[in-house]
Order: structure tokens, then sequence, then C-alpha cells
């Protein structure tokens, strides 16, 4: 599979520490719909892409005996879903730890993914696109600040 990052021990964006992997691709909704360039992740799509299996990514988390979850940011993983699908099946073949999935889409925009997702444990959702200009709010959940109103965590499993 093709990611654009992945960081071992990220303490930014969960509140455990987490392993955070980038997906490699967007179609930049959160700017189309505001019309200026937002988004944070911006530069991760032109650096290069990582080569790399999703068994690979499962076995370099589990032995990490620092990290407790996967984050999957950056980018949008829901538009690379079979790859998102195999990358969670793989972890979930070495442990149930949380996994964080930060989509920029609504949740009734890929509800039907979503039902593919439920099925393995313990999976963690962040729902809604980037708006500029609201005020960030503590999420109980994801245990951080999102940057904006419509932004919410889901367990969904």
């Amino acid at each position: 599979m093709i990611i654009k990052q992945i960081i071992d021990e990220d303490f930014v964006n969960y509140k455990k520490p987490s392993m955070f992997i980038a997906f490699p691709s967007c179609t930049w909704k959160c700017e189309k719909e505001c019309g200026k360039r937002v988004c944070q992740n911006s530069t991760l799509a032109t650096a290069p892409n990582i080569e790399v299996s999703a068994g690979e990514i499962a076995n370099r988390y589990i032995n990490n005996s620092l990290t407790k979850a996967v984050v999957i940011g950056g980018l949008e993983a829901f538009d690379n879903y079979p790859e998102l699908i195999e990358l969670i099946h793989a972890v979930r073949t070495k442990c149930t730890d949380d996994i964080v999935i930060y989509t920029g889409y609504n949740r009734t925009e890929i509800e039907q993914k979503l039902e593919n997702i439920k099925k393995f444990e313990n999976i963690i959702i962040k729902f809604g696109r980037y708006i500029p200009d609201q005020n960030p709010h503590y999420d109980d959940i994801l245990g951080v600040a999102l940057a904006s109103d419509n932004q919410y965590a889901e367990r969904i499993s």
C-alpha cells in the first residue's frame, strides 16, 4: 500500500500514545467548500510516497511497547477505502487496540462504508470538515482539541 507518512510515536492526535499514518490522497473537499486553502495537511500531498505493506505497519506497531493506538489521519483515509480496510484488518490480526480515523467526511456521506468498518472492534472516527474561523473545542473521546465546531469523534464499535 502507499502512504505519505508514518510516525511511530505520536502524542498529538489522540489521548493515548499512538502510531500515526497519513494516507496518500484527498479530494480537498474542505478547501472546495470554503473557497480557500486551509488544509493543515496539504504539504503531505507533495511528500514522497512510501510503499509499505499493511502487515509491515501492523508489525511495526505491535513491536513498539510505547504505543497504545493507531491513528489514521492526514489527507483522507476514506478516499483510499480498500487500503483503509486492509490496514484495519492487518492491525486487528495483531491486537484490539483503538484505531482512530480522522475524516473530513460527515457521517451521512460515508454511512455505507462505516457498516464494514463497524465489524472491527474499537474503532473511533473523527467526522467533519475543517471550517475556518471557528473556535476549537475539546473532544472527550479523542482527548484533544478539534479545530471546528462541527467536528466530533464517535466510537462506532
